[in-house]
């Protein structure tokens, strides 16, 4: 698989992580002021949510480029797509 190399195509991605990156710091001061248990869980749950999205969106857009331009997509390739998406599932 390629690498991700047009910067237009990672900035939804990169849009997601950033977003997460600020959840993330937010549960981190949850943590620190010794906040409700069941709110600070709620918190990472999203936190994770949203990163596992941002890792779909970046198999996606490989597997998008890969047919955009018209490249035969391997068995080994729907492998290695496939282990992508059950690993963050």
């Amino acid at each position: 698989m390629d690498d991700l190399t047009q910067p237009a195509d990672l900035s939804p991605v990169v849009n997601r992580v950033k977003r997460a990156q600020g959840q993330l710091a937010g549960v981190l001061r949850m943590i620190e002021e010794e906040r409700d248990l069941d709110q600070v869980l709620n918190q990472l749950k999203a936190v994770t949510r949203a990163l596992e999205r941002a890792g779909f969106a970046m198999i996606t857009q490989d597997l998008r480029r890969h047919v955009g331009r018209g490249e035969e997509i391997t068995e080994g390739d729907l492998d290695t797509y496939e282990r992508h998406f059950l690993s963050l599932s």
